[in-house]
């Protein structure tokens, strides 16, 4: 997790914009991303030209000849506040927001609107200076940084967008290994965390990827999705991304629930925690999606949708309120029936309700299936999550008790499963008992609870207990009073 010095720096340059004029706190975290990318541009090059000067090779950067003084590490050395001002402005921010030219990359397309919205030469001058004392040696810092800056967006939450945490955003990408091979999407990317997620994860466990140059084309171009409504967060998405080192992620403006998203078994994993406070009209949603289960709720409309854009053999890791696990609905029965009966539905890990705090306090699970359209579940995995490292209030603030960390064991070495207990903290469900249950999937419904007989003593002898007690502080008491009157 981000350090608390690094907290307290990113709080006084968060200060400076908002004493500067700057309040709205998506307005603040995209200038912050702009001057966090250009810092990182400029890290990127100094390490590329170190490699290939190490093995004597030819390098063609990012920056040509006439343009280095446009680099982080020049123009923060210029001699007045006014001059950085009118290099950055002027020259610096055209100069990343047509990085990748009039290619129809994801960067091309939402930087086209960026603004550079810092007012004053000094602003910007105390802004670059506390983003030069933050070190982001490592991607794990920058993705911190990213996480800590993402939290403080006051209006989170409001429309069922919720900010993952970091740490379960990974455990779910660990549970689902993504493979090299892979086609990745997440229709509500938001800042694109699961896809940098992913991509960290292929970076650290397949790194060989990189010298098959097919595969590593696949990793650059045609293996990242994500869709979002929001363009600030797809500008912030695509920045997220490239800052990772995924050069062209395919990332859109798009209403994945509605008519104009045609998408239909492309993709081979879905990771996503998709909005689940909203409520649409049947005629702004694809009738494709209907089909499954007739319902508003976007919980249960993104269900339909991973089904239908997943290839047959497709895999799925979501998090979902828990209401979808339970819910009576004819339409929340369809769409588990769905799930259960003509696919692979395999694990239900259940978590905390603080897990979003302070966003909200909704209970939720991570619900993880394979696309076969022919059946295939039998027996489903279930674990309840009871902590996840960090405390449940709204201060989430880090404790020893971790579940994580068996989840990923257990999961991995789900035949030594089998044999436990519903009153463990995992067990496995036979699908038959499901159904009987109306293909309920809250762990409730399936654990028991071990109560352990307490025998206590006889009523009389209590009471006998009592009145010794009661004689003991009565001597007691005389005794004192006797010790006072001495002393008088």
């Amino acid at each position: 997790m981000i350090t608390g010095e690094i907290k307290n720096k990113v709080d006084k340059i968060w200060e400076t914009f908002w004493t500067g004029g700057i309040t709205n706190p998506l307005t603040v975290i995209e200038q912050f991303t702009y001057l966090l990318f250009i810092k990182g541009l400029d890290e990127t090059e100094t390490t590329k030209e170190k490699e290939a000067e190490f093995l004597g090779i030819d390098y063609v950067g990012l920056f040509p000849k006439d343009k280095q003084h446009l680099r982080w590490h020049r123009f923060k050395q210029l001699g007045s506040a006014e001059e950085m001002y009118n290099v950055v402005s002027n020259e610096v921010f055209p100069f990343i927001k047509n990085l990748h030219g009039k290619d129809e990359s994801a960067y091309s397309k939402y930087m086209g609107d960026a603004m550079f919205m810092i007012p004053t030469a000094n602003m910007l001058a105390k802004i670059v200076d506390g983003i030069d004392n933050i070190t982001m040696k490592d991607r794990d810092t920058q993705g911190d940084l990213y996480e800590y800056l993402l939290s403080k967006i006051a209006t989170s939450g409001t429309n069922g967008q919720f900010r993952t945490p970091r740490h379960i955003i990974k455990m779910m990408v660990e549970l689902m290994k993504p493979t090299p091979e892979d086609i990745i999407i997440d229709p509500a990317m938001g800042s694109a965390g699961f896809l940098v997620a992913a991509s960290e994860y292929l970076r650290d466990n397949h790194n060989d990827l990189f010298l098959v140059q097919g595969l590593k084309e696949h990793f650059h171009n045609t293996m990242f999705y994500g869709n979002d409504m929001d363009r600030t967060m797809l500008r912030i998405g695509a920045m997220n991304m490239m800052l990772h080192g995924v050069d062209n992620p395919n990332i859109d403006y798009r209403d994945s629930l509605a008519e104009i998203n045609r998408d239909k078994e492309q993709y081979t994993l879905v990771l996503a925690n998709p909005p689940f406070k909203g409520s649409l009209d049947y005629e702004a949603v694809s009738n494709d999606l209907l089909k499954i289960a007739k319902t508003k709720k976007t919980e249960l409309l993104f269900l339909s949708l991973f089904i239908r854009i997943l290839k047959p053999g497709g895999r799925a890791a979501v998090i979902v309120p828990d209401g979808v696990l339970f819910g009576s609905s004819n339409a929340h029965k369809q769409i588990r029936k769905e799930i259960i009966d003509n696919h692979k539905l395999e694990a239900i890990i259940s978590m905390p309700s603080g897990v979003f705090k302070p966003y909200a306090g909704v209970s939720t699970a991570v619900i993880i299936f394979t696309k076969t359209c022919a059946g295939g579940t039998d027996d489903v995995w279930f674990y309840e999550m009871k902590a996840d490292g960090f405390s449940l209030d709204d201060r989430r603030s880090p404790i020893e008790q971790n579940d994580i960390p068996d989840i990923l064991t257990r999961f991995n070495n789900l035949e030594g499963e089998k044999e436990h207990k519903r009153t463990e903290q995992s067990f496995f469900v036979p699908v038959e008992e499901l159904r009987e249950n109306e293909y309920g999937l809250s762990i409730n419904k399936y654990k028991e609870i071990e109560y352990e007989e307490m025998v206590y003593e006889e009523p009389i002898v209590l009471v006998n207990k009592i009145k010794d007690l009661e004689t003991e502080v009565n001597n007691g008491i005389n005794e004192l009073e006797a010790l006072l009157s001495e002393k008088l």
